[in-house]
């Protein structure tokens, strides 16, 4: 078989950020600071005047929810409809997280394994991020901290580092990880980590949005977001036929929407859907 690599391409893209931090030093104000933010609040936290002052502000608006299925549904409307909105913010998500473990943790459908609960809110994580990463926005996800804890010699339980209280592969699919802290009237932000090159992990830096931009791409950051066509109910019903006539295994259907960044037939893009119908279809004929 013919090697398929082929030189590489530098890609401008949106920042996806996780801020994480102590309460009170200024996560959702930080957040806040970036160009027309779309906020998904899960603590009813932003009713502040501080809070809706900036989001009038900068353009944004709110919308406030604790329930997973909603915050799917609201992001897919991001995703696929046309709007002015540039940045989405979600506070914070270890309240849905929580929600989702803690549902998952009644549910006798799922099985009585051990950490079964904990594999069940793994996959709608995948969903949430997947399409995190589909979207033409930026987007920072903000989530509590707490403490990492490790056995001493003598089986003493010692501090070891502070880490985001959610999902706990949740930093390894953002390019930029920090950690939020306030001293005395500045607020900083440490650089946990990072895969863009104008941020050091480990550095300390003094936070603002006109910092950032200064740091990444400003055009990138600002600019009008564009819409994704997802598959219709039509384009659906269809391939689920072709995949019953042929059929495709489900392990052969969940590669497939792996290599794609699907979890779901439903999450496909148009043009993905029509590219494996017409696949389908000329099998058909052959």
């Amino acid at each position: 078989m013919a090697l398929r690599g082929k030189s590489p391409d530098f890609l401008k893209k949106r920042l996806k950020a996780l801020f994480f931090g102590e309460a009170g030093v200024g996560k959702t104000t930080a957040a806040l600071q970036f160009p027309k933010p779309y906020l998904i609040d899960t603590e009813r936290g932003a009713e502040h005047k501080q809070y809706t002052d900036y989001l009038k502000n900068n353009g944004g608006a709110i919308f406030q929810t604790t329930n997973y299925d909603e915050l799917i549904a609201e992001i897919k409307a991001l995703l696929s409809e046309k709007h002015d909105y540039k940045t989405l913010i979600i506070d914070t998500l270890t309240i849905i997280y929580e929600d989702l473990i803690d549902k998952y943790s009644k549910d006798k459908n799922i099985g009585s394994g051990f950490g079964r609960h904990y594999s069940a809110a793994a996959i709608d994580m995948k969903r949430l991020s997947n399409l995190l990463l589909r979207l033409d926005m930026n987007v920072i996800i903000i989530t509590h901290m707490k403490n990492e804890y490790s056995a001493t010699h003598d089986q003493k339980m010692e501090v070891i580092n502070q880490i985001p209280d959610c999902y706990k592969k949740l930093p390894y699919l953002f390019d930029l990880v920090l950690k939020m802290k306030k001293l005395g009237k500045f607020r900083k932000a440490e650089v946990i980590k990072s895969r863009i090159e104008s941020f050091k992990t480990d550095e300390e830096f003094n936070f603002s949005y006109d910092e950032i931009s200064s740091r990444y791409d400003k055009e990138i950051l600002e600019k009008q977001s564009k819409e994704e066509e997802l598959v219709s109910e039509e384009e659906i019903n269809k391939l689920n036929k072709l995949i019953k006539l042929f059929n495709i295994s489900e392990e052969s259907i969940n590669k497939i929407l792996d290599k794609i960044n699907c979890i779901s037939i439903d999450e496909m893009t148009k043009e993905q859907a029509i590219k494996w119908i017409s696949h389908l279809e000329q099998k058909i004929n052959e």
